[in-house]
Order: structure tokens, then sequence, then C-alpha cells
């Protein structure tokens, strides 16, 4: 973990609300996915507390090819990419920002998914935003010798335009599930539903979750009764990053007032470990 001065290489829409940012960086070769880093502007003119974004993709050194100011522009740097949302003054200052600009940048921080032995299916549960580090985590799961075949990924949003990276899923050859709520793209409802009656017929042997808190309890309920190992990516306020503040502290089931702090011993859990995974 390092704090320093970030440079911003791309800042582009994704989709309508979303951006994807790459940023320079130092010490993040080693990052996995599930951690995160925070940032905050260095004058004093944003939010004081500092904001988490998930790493959604390392920039490993090689030339990387974006759009500056309407021309091509070759990059040759280490740093990662961020895959964010426009939800308050923060982020809307953020999508503002253009190539050059700096930012204070914190991490990696957080702990990880982890890609256990023996988890040769493996099952990939987005809402939204949660897509983020699950990207991050089927690039890595290809790099350390999973089959694209070993992977399924079920992705779901309010509309079309909350359904982000299945192109570039698809483009790795894993297969892609789609859901909206107003049936715009995909299976019309929950993405957990094809979940469920996917894990009847194609039983996995692990289940990674990012997205809002209903849908994780939902995937950690689903994981729970057919007894498959669930780990999910909590998303909350992380103020500091690193334990101190104490603001992201979260109930734990494992005993009576144990409490756990996302930023420090997550924000990637056990999906039974947390109360508000319990129905």
């Amino acid at each position: 973990m390092r704090q320093q001065q970030t440079e911003i290489l791309w800042n582009q829409p994704a989709t309508p609300g979303y951006f994807r940012m790459g940023i320079t960086g130092e010490g993040y070769e080693a990052a996995k996915p599930g951690q995160f880093v925070t940032l905050r502007f260095p004058d004093d003119r944003g939010p004081l507390l500092r904001r988490p974004f998930s790493i959604h993709r390392r920039l490993r050194g090689k030339e990387v090819s974006a759009d500056s100011e309407g021309a091509d522009t070759l990059y040759r740097v280490h740093g990662i990419e961020l895959l964010y949302r426009v939800v308050g003054p923060f982020t809307r200052r953020l999508s503002e920002q253009r190539a050059g600009a700096v930012l204070d940048l914190l991490g990696p921080l957080g702990n990880w998914f982890g890609l256990p032995e023996g988890a040769d299916r493996i099952f990939l549960a987005a809402g939204g935003i949660g897509i983020a580090p699950l990207f991050f985590y089927g690039r890595y799961a290809l790099m350390h010798g999973r089959s694209p075949d070993d992977l399924t990924l079920f992705v779901g949003g309010r509309t079309e335009a909350d359904l982000l990276c299945l192109e570039e899923f698809s483009e790795m050859g894993i297969e892609v599930i789609p859901a909206t709520e107003d049936g715009g793209a995909g299976r019309k409802g929950l993405v957990t539903k094809p979940l469920e009656e996917r894990i009847e017929t194609d039983r996995p042997d692990l289940i990674c979750a990012c997205g809002p808190i209903p849908m994780l309890r939902a995937v950690s309920n689903l994981a729970r009764n057919a007894e498959i190992p669930c780990r999910v990516s909590v998303e909350t306020i992380m103020a500091c990053g690193i334990g101190a503040c104490l603001g992201c502290a979260v109930e734990t089931d494992s005993k009576a007032d144990a409490y756990a702090h996302v930023c420090k011993d997550g924000p990637v859990f056990d999906g039974t470990d947390l109360k508000i995974m319990n129905p």
C-alpha cells in the first residue's frame, strides 16, 4: 500500500452514467481481483473524505491505446483502470476530469476473492457497477490456468445501460447470462433467477459476487442452501481505507457483538460471515 499522486490517462464514457478511467500508479503489479483504491482531489474543493473504487484492470507496463482530446494516444505505463458510476458530487466532478489531471491515490487496499485449488467451475454474479472487480477476476483466472469454459458470468441491472463489459467477457470466451429488471436486454427480472436455475443443473465449485446488498444477500442464500462456497465483495463508504476511522464496521455472524471492518477485513467476505447476508 502506498499513497501517491496519480495522473489521469483517459476518462471516457462507457455507457450513460458510467465511466472508464485509466490512471498511473506504481506498486500495482501484484494487485488482485477484489482489492480497491481510494481517491481524493489534491485541492481543497472536493469532498474531504476519500472515495473507494474497485480495481477494474491492471495496466501492466504495456502500450495502451486510448482516445485523448479526439486523437489516438499511445501510453506505455504502469497503473490501473477504474470503472465507476456517477452517483454524487465526487463522481460527478471525477467524470469532468480530463487526461493529465492529478488525483491523490491510496492503494492497493483490502483482500481479494481468491482462486482456490479445486475450484474448477466458477460462477461470477454481478449487479450494476459490481462488474468492475469481477472483470479483473475473469482475466486473472484465465491468466492462472482456468479455461473460459470454467467460468460463467451472471450480470444484472435495472436497464440495458447498467450492463457493462458484456462484449469483453464474450471476447474472453466466457459465457455471459444477462438480466434486466425492465426486460430491455437479456432475461427480464433479477439476475438471481437464472443463477438459481443454473445452480440446479451445473453446480459450480465457487461463486464470486459483487453488487447491491440485497443482491448479495440473495446470492449468499442460494449458495448456502446448495452448500457452495461463496465470496461476496461488500460495497460501503470507506473513508480511510485502513481500518482507522471505524466508519465501515459491519456485524459478523461468528459471535455476539463482533464486528469486521470492510476496508481492512474485506471488502471480500465469506457469504456466511456477515449478518447482513442472512435472510
